[in-house]
């Protein structure tokens, strides 16, 4: 079996979080920065920030210096990464296919 590249924990919670896929939305317009993704929601600065750097540790976030302001990005091999992951759950296994169908039997 080829081996692939296991999705992190990082992307799982970022992805579970609305206000973390607002901001993953926000983004794919292109890169912003930490100011101008607090202007686009209800939440202080800090909480914001907070939100930023979940995505930002391993996850579908990249973070960089533009000067003096901190800014962001998609990471869109995170998500390649994890499309073929969760296709990868679709596909049945040689082995796994005839107990899901006794499961349905029964």
């Amino acid at each position: 079996m080829k081996a692939r590249r296991r999705p992190s924990n990082a992307v799982f919670r970022a992805l579970a979080d609305e206000t973390r896929r607002g901001i993953l939305e926000f983004l794919q317009s292109g890169p912003r920065t930490s100011g101008e993704i607090a202007g686009q929601f209800q939440s202080s600065l800090p909480t914001i920030s907070r939100h930023l750097a979940g995505p930002r540790a391993r996850g579908p976030g990249l973070a960089g210096r533009q000067g003096q302001a901190g800014y962001y990005e998609l990471n869109t091999s995170v998500f390649q990464d994890l499309i073929q992951h969760l296709v990868g759950w679709m596909k049945p296994l040689g082995h796994a296919a005839p107990a899901r169908r006794r499961a349905q039997e029964a």
